[in-house]
């Protein structure tokens, strides 16, 4: 099992993972960019990339890269990468739909010898045990005797332009040691950081979703030290200036989180331990503080607002932001969302700013249609809930500049000096 020149790729789903992939391997190799999305597709084929991961300049460098909606397309690869959303339902439940969807899809194309390359985020022993059934049933192929598989986590960060795909690290895997050693070398290939091959699929696996749930568990302790220092009476930030002149400690901050990664991974963790008997405490703990964090949010803003003596029934709010992170298009998982439908719960007017939002895809997703540009002089609070590049180039002025002369600025994502608003976390 070795790189050839008859090495033919499909990416299966062109997101924020699969088309940075795509793209770095069509540079090498004949590649197919599949989605089901056909309207995704024609607007790649035009050179546009909606989630403003990869340049039009990048999606032309990539030669051997071509895209489709076509199942039969797929025949022609002889090695297929899955990076479909894996989220939670609404009971916080992993909802392998996506991954299983996709999986027969591969099911009816793979021919034997074929390697099958799984990057979406499972829990541990998902792909052997959940996908690997559905591609053996669909295709009558037998693992790891007729095909073979493997599992490298994605590590992809939306809207971060430093830290891309070429350039952090890969894990990989295989389900026999020769299929472990094809992966890491064609991986290897194409990222300029190198690979760490993992000791198995299910290591691999696990290796994703706990670097998310630390990630998660370190926010959840911020959010709980801000909600304590706000009792005290003393300001977070400074606390963290303080502590952080320590050389070892972790630089986090409290905040909402959300998105497709760390406010859902640790529930593909915690699923597979409560199926295995074991009830997670911590990680558990930690995602009831973060899930919270939206209301406690308006809560604190509310309580501002009648210290100003505002009127809370029909007051007019302004929320700047609502992708799930700064200088991103993303809008899966907003916890930004939370905050709005709290508000919405005390009868106030709620208008969402986001300059990054598509405005069909918020409605379709959330029922909300964000506005063009503020109002000046209109709102008696304003939530500043998301730190992009635009929000910091207005500065104070130009964003107090929407608020009605007494009215409640709250800053959410510390983007402006603390004297200069009314409240932070």
């Amino acid at each position: 099992m070795k790189i050839s020149n008859n090495t033919r790729i499909a990416i299966i789903g062109l997101g924020y993972v699969g088309l940075p992939l795509a793209v770095e391997f069509g540079k090498k190799y004949p590649t197919i960019g599949f989605d089901i999305n056909r309207h995704r597709v024609a607007e790649l084929r035009e050179g546009i990339d909606s989630t403003k991961e990869t340049e039009s300049e990048e999606l032309a460098a990539a030669t051997q890269l071509s895209y489709s909606t076509d199942i039969n397309d797929l025949r022609a690869a002889n090695v297929f990468i899955v990076t479909v959303p894996t989220p939670v339902d609404q009971h916080r439940r992993p909802d392998l739909t996506p991954l299983k969807s996709a999986s027969e899809t591969l099911g009816k194309v793979i021919k034997q010898g074929d390697v099958v390359v799984y990057e979406s985020t499972v829990y541990p022993g998902a792909t052997e045990e959940y996908c690997v059934p559905v591609i053996e049933q669909v295709s009558g192929l037998k693992f790891n005797a007729d095909f073979y598989v493997g599992y490298s986590p994605e590590r992809i960060n939306p809207g971060d332009k430093q830290h891309r795909l070429v350039n952090i690290r890969k894990v990989t895997s295989g389900s026999t040691p020769e299929a472990a050693e094809f992966i890491d070398n064609l991986y290897g290939s194409i990222i300029q950081a190198g690979t760490h091959k993992a000791s198995s699929i299910k290591v691999a696996e696990a290796a994703k979703v706990i670097e998310n749930t630390q990630r998660d568990l370190n926010v959840a302790l911020m959010n709980e030290l801000a909600i304590i220092f706000k009792k005290i009476g003393i300001d977070t930030e400074d606390v963290l200036k303080a502590a952080g002149t320590k050389w070892n400690f972790l630089p986090f901050v409290p905040g909402l989180v959300g998105g497709h990664c760390i406010g859902v991974d640790p529930y593909y963790l915690t699923h597979k331990a409560e199926e295995l008997g074991y009830h997670p405490q911590v990680i558990l703990a930690g995602r009831r503080i973060n899930d919270n964090m939206g209301g406690y949010v308006v809560g604190q803003l509310i309580k501002k607002m009648l210290k100003h003596r505002i009127q809370i029934d029909n007051a007019n709010v302004l929320v700047m932001g609502l992708t799930f992170k700064e200088n991103c298009p993303d809008i899966r998982n907003t916890k930004v969302m939370d905050s709005i439908n709290s508000l919405k719960k005390y009868n106030v007017n709620v208008d969402v700013f986001d300059p990054w939002v598509d405005v069909e895809a918020a409605k379709h997703e959330y029922g909300i249609t964000p506005i063009d540009y503020p109002k000046s002089g209109h709102y008696d609070a304003i939530l500043l809930a998301v730190g992009h590049n635009e929000f910091r180039e207005l500065g104070v002025e130009g964003i107090r500049r929407f608020g009605k002369k007494e009215h409640v600025l709250f800053d959410l994502k510390y983007v402006l000096p603390k004297e200069e608003v009314d409240m932070r976390l």
